[in-house]
């Protein structure tokens, strides 16, 4: 008997603001592209794909394909996303791990 078995979506377990943040500060902090990607595309879709598509005039297909773990957002990709999800960058010194 085979075992049935559900895509997992992390949107549904970033349901507030705080969680989101926490998510893509995190993503931002480890320097991976892929998770940076997929952190966004989490949060977006979290606050519905179709919204943020029509706040950054990129269509959804677009943005799930850029916002997915493999994709590779542009720079102008990636603040069209942060500002629709009211976000910005910000940067800070790196302590060195050795510190």
């Amino acid at each position: 008997m085979a075992i049935k078995t559900k895509p997992f979506d992390a949107a549904k377990h970033f349901p507030d603001d705080a969680s989101q943040i926490d998510v893509i500060t995190d993503a931002l902090a480890s320097g991976h592209a892929g998770y940076i990607a997929a952190a966004l595309g989490t949060v977006a879709r979290a606050r519905g794909m179709t919204a943020v598509a029509g706040d950054t005039g990129l269509s959804r297909q677009a943005l799930h394909k850029a916002l997915s773990e493999d994709g590779n957002p542009t720079l102008g990709t990636v603040m069209k996303v942060l500002d629709a999800l009211g976000l910005q960058l910000a940067a800070k010194v790196r302590v060195p791990e050795h510190a």
